[in-house]
């Protein structure tokens, strides 16, 4: 029995006011969409354009809230692997990180090499759902081909369903004819969604080229949208959280207007990432209490009163090193993410200073307060036989519990670590002392060293190939 409780910031009625607010500012104030053929699009359909700003009629931008669906399948390469996002809770890779780091040979920019270990890690994970993504920006492959190379290093060493990156219109077409490839070709992606692109809009009130022609490709495949926004109250947004709420909300809307304008019915995945600057130094941070009190507001205008898929960035942390304020604004993020009733958690894999570098050590410590946070959520099986009458009657007072037949049926039920330590001191004491970074350190060097070099069969790989070739010659 799935956990009940889910945080409301706001009541019904404020709610509403927000959704209204929202409707406001892109009616009067409108956004701006650095693409031609997207203001056509708009144009077109009845709105009001001037030069490269469009207003929205809140007639438009509610159809196509009803228009978006709820839920929708996520098909991966091995079936068994596939979601229904919407429902329950998927956990996917980082993003926009350049930087990874391990306790042998420190912080360093990432390589292929370091983007093809997480997905590895990814796929060996029994919490992580998602794979691909863009969790190190890979130093060693050139702008041109690095959108082809990334793909194939994703299919190479995953069989999830597939997140996507943001480019240009050439480049995310040519990822998603990989995938196609991958997923047995033919017109694969016109009945069936299988990769998703995470893009952002420019805030305040913009979305750039790159982005909004990467939206309108995977609209026009039919493939899923997630709109992130990551305003900074004081920054790139108002100084009061709830206006940030607004102007993030009215972002969003603007995207999934768009996206349904290309293709009625196309899912669209409401991502809130917004956050309250460090007003010392203007810059940017993960870890304030304010940034789910934004982002769960918002999270709770999708879950509540639009009824969209939803995913949040939560276990960031600005710290510098696998160290307790890593450990203690980590789980913050990770349960107000939980209790934000989010489909779908990202940053949440390693993540140190900011979004800026991933720790390998770090990731697997991470699955395991993602697993603790998973358990909560989880809740408590109620059934007749759970109240455990029959055996409190049987034990008495003063009875043994340990040897009853239940305590052994049962005993593996509970949730278990897979780095901290629970064992009594001696023991920890003749084993070693090692400690949580010490102990993830082995175990994420062990499952890269036992990792297949590729799940591929000899012949896609071929294809694959090819398809690289020819592409890259433009």
């Amino acid at each position: 029995m799935a956990l009940h409780t889910k945080l409301e910031i706001l009541s019904p009625e404020n709610l509403t006011r927000v959704h209204e607010a929202s409707l406001e500012v892109l009616k009067l104030t409108g956004v701006v969409f650095k693409c031609p053929q997207a203001l056509e699009t708009f144009r077109q359909n009845g709105a009001r354009v001037e030069g490269e700003t469009v207003y929205l009629d809140p007639k438009m931008v509610e159809d196509a809230i009803e228009k978006a669906p709820c839920t929708f399948r996520w098909e991966a390469r091995n079936p068994a692997h596939a979601i229904t996002l919407g429902e329950g809770f998927a956990v996917q890779p980082n993003g926009g990180v350049v930087d990874v780091q391990d306790e042998d040979r420190g912080r360093r920019p990432a390589l292929l090499e370091d983007f093809a270990n997480i997905q590895k890690l990814c796929q060996a994970s029994e919490v992580v759902s998602l794979v691909g993504s863009f969790p190190v920006e890979p130093r060693d492959v050139s702008a041109e081909e690095k959108h082809l190379q990334v793909t194939y290093t994703i299919l190479r060493h995953t069989d999830k369903p597939i997140i996507s990156y943001c480019s240009y219109t050439r480049q995310v077409n040519q990822m998603m004819d990989m995938v196609e490839i991958a997923m047995g070709g033919g017109k694969y992606l016109e009945s069936h969604y299988a990769v998703a692109v995470s893009l952002n809009p420019l805030s305040p009130l913009k979305f750039s080229t790159d982005a909004t022609e990467a939206l309108m490709a995977f609209a026009r495949r039919r493939q899923p949208v997630m709109v992130l926004s990551c305003v900074m109250a004081g920054v790139s947004g108002p100084i009061h959280p709830l206006g940030v709420v607004v102007q993030q909300n009215a972002e969003i809307l603007a995207g999934l207007t768009l996206v349904q304008l290309i293709t009625p019915g196309n899912p669209v995945v409401y991502c809130p990432a917004s956050t309250a600057a460090n007003m010392k130094i203007a810059g940017y941070v993960t870890g304030p209490p304010e940034a789910f009190l934004i982002n769960t507001t918002n999270l709770q205008l999708a879950r509540d009163l639009y009824h969209l898929p939803t995913r949040t960035m939560c276990g960031m942390t600005d710290s510098k090193r696998v160290d307790c304020q890593a450990g203690y604004e980590t789980m913050q993020n990770l349960m107000m993410g939980m209790l934000s009733g989010a489909h779908i958690i990202h940053e949440c894999l390693g993540v140190l200073d900011s979004i800026m570098c991933t720790s390998y050590e770090k990731f697997i410590i991470d699955e395991e307060l993602i697993g603790r946070v998973m358990r909560i959520r989880r809740g408590l099986e109620f059934t007749p036989e759970v109240l455990s009458l029959d055996i409190i009657a049987e034990v008495d007072h003063g009875g043994d519990y340990l040897l009853h037949d239940s305590t052994f049926a049962h005993a593996r039920d509970f949730w278990a670590p897979t780095v901290s330590v629970w064992e009594p001191f001696g023991t920890w004491e003749k084993q070693g002392r090692e400690d949580a970074l010490t102990r993830a350190g082995r175990r994420y060097r062990a499952i890269l060293e036992e990792a297949p070099d590729s799940l591929l069969d000899a012949a896609l790989e071929a294809d694959l190939q090819a398809y690289m070739r020819q592409a890259a010659k433009g």
